[in-house]
């Protein structure tokens, strides 16, 4: 009990005190998840401001290989702005030309998740010998995982959140195990965030499901 009110002590004195640069690159993130996960455009110039904030916090701080993960974040941020706004809905776009959301095989997810290990466990190996980086294979695999993860939310894969669910409880271990605990916490909500994600594409998927089911009987009635 002594500990777990240790903890959220700690946590609410980090939130509390954090640099007015950290601060809103934090609520930034948080706000890019949840407008990503109601399908919103708008989670993009959050995602943007946020990976923009991040890369400079990360330089300053010598974290250099993050802060070149958040420049990568940051193209993506921008690519996935083109690709929601150039195919969001529109009074004279047909389905045909919208960008759907779509689910991938398992097939396909399991042939890719092969690959993405093999990258990991080398990136792992390399992490291992020649850095002293703690947990080098965890590390690398989070993030090679969450790099794919990210053009998925771009291309409004379904199983993107599912991704990130896995990615944030390992994320969650690592940060737990190196006492950073608001982090971990900051990491647990988007856990959360990540399964209400996933719920709402899940239903946005299937109306649009049904939308096509329904389109394709009205145009098969209308041709017979």
């Amino acid at each position: 009990m002594a500990n777990a009110i240790s903890a959220s002590s700690e946590i609410v004195t980090y939130f509390t005190t954090l640099p007015l640069l950290e601060l809103i690159a934090v609520v930034a993130s948080l706000l890019y998840v949840v407008l990503a996960a109601k399908g919103s455009i708008w989670c993009w110039p959050a995602a943007i401001l946020s990976t923009v904030l991040y890369t400079v916090i990360f330089y300053d701080v010598y974290l250099w290989m993050d802060s070149v993960l958040q420049l990568y974040y940051l193209l993506m941020a921008v690519y996935g702005w083109f690709c929601w706004h150039k195919n969001k809905p529109s009074n004279t776009q047909t389905d045909s030309n919208r960008l759907l959301y779509s689910q991938w095989t398992l097939q396909r997810h399991s042939r890719i998740i092969v690959l993405l290990t093999l990258v990991s466990l080398v990136l792992g190996w390399v992490m291992a010998t020649y850095t002293l980086a703690h947990f080098p294979y965890l590390d690398s695999a989070t993030t090679v995982f969450a790099v794919f993860a990210t053009y998925l939310i771009t291309q409004k894969v379904l199983e993107n959140w599912l991704y990130f669910i896995v990615i944030d409880l390992v994320s969650i271990y690592l940060y737990v195990e190196k006492g950073l605990i608001p982090t971990a916490a900051l990491f647990g909500s988007f856990v959360i965030l990540a399964a209400y994600g996933y719920w709402q594409w899940r239903k946005q998927y299937k109306l649009q499901f049904t939308q096509e089911h329904n389109n394709l009987c009205i145009n098969n009635s209308v041709a017979g």
